[in-house]
């Protein structure tokens, strides 16, 4: 068996030491590679969660804003509804109010008696006799106008009942075609028409009407 000489042991005490010191150093950089790379990803995780909460925090913010936007839009379709439904009943109460007001003024019966009433006015008034009043019936109530004037004065007495001696004189019924309903009376040379045609009736009511059956359908009242 050979013997180790001094020369020897020294050099396999260097080979040890070197491979020993290689180990470490490896170990150490091993160490440090693992540690660099845990370092890593727990700031790639922390970065991925912060990424991850602020897109949800921002679809979260963009579903609030959806939500807002959907709820103004539906908010702002029905107070559109309730407004068009409200001016479509109040539309189709002032037409009604109106067809009741033309079917009570174009009866022969009620203009009979407006006539009669607004002659006796007249007369009440006292009226210089050369002073002439027109009463401006509807053309419809006698079948239109005639031509002749005699036959005119007969349909008229004969619809509506009024001989020529119920009037005082200077008192004159006349048809025409933009009077639907009701009368207009005039007093002749002077700038005075009182209006109580079935349009003028209308407007007076609804006048007063409308706003108390807005209040009912507002539910004020």
């Amino acid at each position: 068996m050979a013997t180790q000489t001094p020369q020897t042991s020294g050099v396999q005490e260097l080979i040890s030491r070197i491979r020993d010191d290689g180990v470490e150093a490896g170990q150490s950089k091993a160490d440090e590679i693992v540690s660099q790379a845990r370092e890593e990803a727990t700031r790639l995780v922390a970065e991925a969660r912060e990424e991850a909460q602020e897109i949800r925090a921002k679809a979260d913010a963009e579903i609030e804003s959806n939500h807002q936007a959907a709820l103004e839009a539906l908010k702002m379709a029905a107070r559109d509804a309730r407004l068009q439904l409200g001016a479509q009943v109040l539309s189709s109460f002032e037409q009604h109010v109106k067809r009741l007001v033309a079917q009570g003024t174009q009866d022969g019966s009620f203009v009979r008696s407006l006539i009669l009433v607004l002659a006796g006015q007249a007369a009440e008034e006292q009226y210089a006799p050369d002073q002439k009043l027109e009463i401006l019936i509807s053309d419809l109530l006698i079948g239109r106008e005639q031509e002749n004037p005699e036959l005119d004065q007969l349909a008229r007495e004969g619809v509506l009942g009024i001989s020529g001696n119920m009037l005082r004189e200077g008192v004159e019924i006349i048809p025409v075609g933009d009077v639907a309903g009701g009368a207009r009376v005039r007093l002749v040379g002077e700038d005075l028409e009182i209006d109580l045609t079935d349009e003028a009736i209308s407007k007076l009511l609804l006048k007063h009407l409308l706003p108390r059956y807005r209040a009912i359908l507002e539910g004020v009242e």
